[in-house]
């Protein structure tokens, strides 16, 4: 009998039973997940305004590759997916610097910062970010 090289995956693979399309399923879910709450906090933050499903899907897209390169950058300790104040500010630095890759997204400071701090409040019922387990 041969060995398995995955063993916490299973007979399916590192992937599982739905293999890369439940994968792929996974992110997109997240991404429209994170442009609801995205359009939701623009209703309920005065200084941060997304036009439209469809730009808050590509906000939500740029926001995920900015907290990557930022974490990328400085490292998981400065990263928006972390928690505490640190990742409250580098999560308002990110929403604020999406704007200008995103048509059709206006975002003040204190909008940026209002809006970190409620994305923060949402995420912790319905987590939204692309998270890996602290012991990476």
């Amino acid at each position: 009998m041969t060995r398995n090289p995955f063993p916490r995956a299973g007979i399916y693979g590192k992937l599982g039973r739905g293999g890369m399309h439940m994968h792929i399923i996974g992110h997109i879910v997240r991404f429209v997940v994170s442009a609801l709450v995205l359009l939701l906090v623009s209703h309920l933050v005065h200084g941060f305004y997304i036009h439209g499903f469809w730009r808050a899907i590509i906000a939500a897209i740029v926001i995920t590759l900015l907290g990557l390169a930022m974490e990328a950058l400085f490292g998981r300790r400065i990263s928006p997916y972390g928690r505490g104040i640190i990742g409250f500010i580098s999560g308002a630095i990110v929403i604020y610097v999406a704007q200008i890759f995103v048509h059709g997204m206006h975002v003040s400071i204190i909008g940026a910062l209002l809006a970190s701090l409620v994305i923060g409040i949402i995420d912790l019922f319905i987590p939204t970010s692309f998270r890996r387990p602290r012991n990476e």
